[in-house]
């Protein structure tokens, strides 16, 4: 991905974060949070060690791997005659089944489980709890991405669109902001909201294995992982042993993995 887009990126995600912030702080769902500057220090420090990576050294094999692909014309969207708006769509909605089919990778898949699990032990979610992946877990993503971007026949600029549009909807839906229900239910007939998000949060497993989807939230319905909580304020969000302080430190987040831990 080119700096430019790296920076327009970057700036996107501290205003969103900046905003959301403000409006945590005046309507949480979740209530009684002291260290909310801590909590979002740790998770963007860990955001921006991840951009570092994929910029700096994962980038070159994915576009490398987009750009053979386009010239050797391979690819579902460069095999199917389409116009060019309807083949934008078709390649949005193609990295989002991917997203979803990933994400449920990530929750079944025991060695993909271990990394996924940093995301899922953060017990004072919010916004930024967005960018809070383990290192380990996006290096896993771009290497898959290297193999199913070329597959799909999409580029990197297709993937760059989609994460533009992705990072509002994700930070949103993970977001502390008590959203009224009736406004949830109109959003979450097209994309992923808090309400939906939060329940996947859960330190209930059978909560946690649902509503995988990235932004269109119909996928958890085509595929059966839809489910929702009538009072979303009684979810207790995070995971089962990893409740202490010293799995919510920098050092703790990086270890999680490599504590043995059934589901």
């Amino acid at each position: 991905m080119s700096v430019e887009f790296v920076s327009v990126r970057a700036a996107t995600a501290t205003s969103l974060l900046a905003i959301l912030w403000i409006i945590e702080g005046a309507w949480p769902m979740f209530v009684g949070r002291s260290h909310r500057g801590a909590h979002y220090i740790r998770n963007v420090t860990l955001g921006l060690t991840n951009a570092a990576v994929v910029t700096l050294i994962l980038s070159s094999g994915l576009l490398f791997a987009t750009e053979y692909a386009q010239r050797a014309e391979f690819g579902l969207i460069q095999w199917i005659p389409l116009p060019q708006a309807a083949a934008w769509l078709v390649a949005i909605v193609a990295i989002d089944a991917w997203q979803y089919l990933w994400h449920v990778a990530n929750h079944k898949l025991p060695i993909l489980w271990r990394f996924h699990a940093v995301h899922h032990s953060d017990a004072e979610m919010d916004a930024s709890t967005a960018v809070r992946f383990h290192t380990g877990e996006i290096i896993l993503s771009a290497l898959a991405r290297m193999i199913v971007l070329p597959l799909l026949g999409l580029t990197m600029v297709h993937l760059a669109v989609y994460e533009i549009i992705l990072l509002p909807i994700v930070m949103f839906h993970h977001s502390n902001i008590r959203v009224p229900d009736r406004l949830d239910r109109g959003l979450r007939t097209l994309i992923v909201t808090p309400w939906m998000h939060w329940v996947h949060h859960s330190d209930e497993q059978v909560e946690t294995d649902s509503n995988y989807a990235s932004i269109f939230s119909f996928w958890d319905r085509v595929f059966g992982t839809f489910r929702i909580r009538r009072e979303p304020d009684s979810i207790i969000l995070g995971l089962k042993g990893f409740q202490a302080h010293e799995w919510q430190t920098i050092r703790g987040i990086f270890l999680t993995p490599f504590r043995h831990k059934r589901r």
